[in-house]
């Protein structure tokens, strides 16, 4: 790790969700900072709040107090057009289940957010052919998610994650639903494509052995940071 820029910051990051009478306070005053280009790994136990985390980070829900910055902005302060673009095309979202639309081939599920942010049709289809080479599913382009693998279906959703060229990578556990072999080639893949972009990975997961080939490891206990473990990886 060599990049020193600061392209996230939280600062005492709450979120409660209303329950009945009462509400459950999941996080509780969470300060992060990851740098551009960092691969950080989120861990701790069931229910602390990791989940919750992810999606505030890409503005897929509010904190109910505290800010979160975004390379220096503010994304509370944006409005609904830059939220849209924020999401679209600044964050790359990779989830457990990889929400690929059925009635769409390969290509087209990859094509789909740059075609949303009006980018040439023509030049957003080469670009996610090459990204389908890049995860090594090209000879699927023209397949429907159902005709594919569980590990073919998360290959194409991290392309779909990169095509358009987002700051920010957030993955929620994406190899959750699968076998240890594809499991192990999609981790290297999301390594590799984001050491190569020098794209910042955030990723929740319950694989130690994935968290320790991270630059750092951030584990949350009681809805704060309870390590900040910066490892030895390059």
């Amino acid at each position: 790790m060599t990049q020193s820029k600061v392209i996230l910051k939280t600062e005492n990051l709450h979120k409660s969700f209303p329950m009945g009478k009462s509400s459950l306070h999941v996080l509780k005053g969470l300060d992060l900072q990851v740098q551009q280009g960092e691969i950080v790994a989120i861990i701790g136990p069931s229910g602390v709040g990791k989940s919750t985390l992810l999606h505030i980070l890409g503005a897929l829900d509010n904190p109910t107090e505290g800010r979160v910055e975004i390379d220096g902005q503010d994304i509370e302060q944006f409005d609904e057009l830059q939220l849209a673009d924020f999401r679209n095309s600044r964050a790359g979202f990779i989830f457990q289940f990889h929400h690929l639309l059925p009635e769409l081939t390969a290509l087209e599920n990859v094509m789909l957010p740059g075609l949303i942010a009006r980018r040439d049709k023509n030049e957003v289809a080469d670009a996610a052919f090459k990204l389908l080479t890049e995860v090594e599913v090209q000879d699927r382009a023209e397949h429907r998610p159902s005709e594919l693998s569980g590990g073919e279906q998360q290959r194409i959703a991290v392309a779909r994650a990169l095509i358009n060229n987002p700051q920010l990578i957030l993955a929620d556990e994406p190899s959750g639903n699968l076998d240890l072999r594809s499991s192990t080639s999609l981790h290297e893949l999301m390594w590799n494509l984001s050491r190569k972009y020098q794209r910042t990975l955030i990723i929740v997961t319950h694989n130690t052995e994935l968290a320790n080939s991270a630059d750092r490891i951030i584990e949350l206990y009681d809805g704060k940071v309870k390590n900040n473990i910066k490892t030895d990886q390059k």
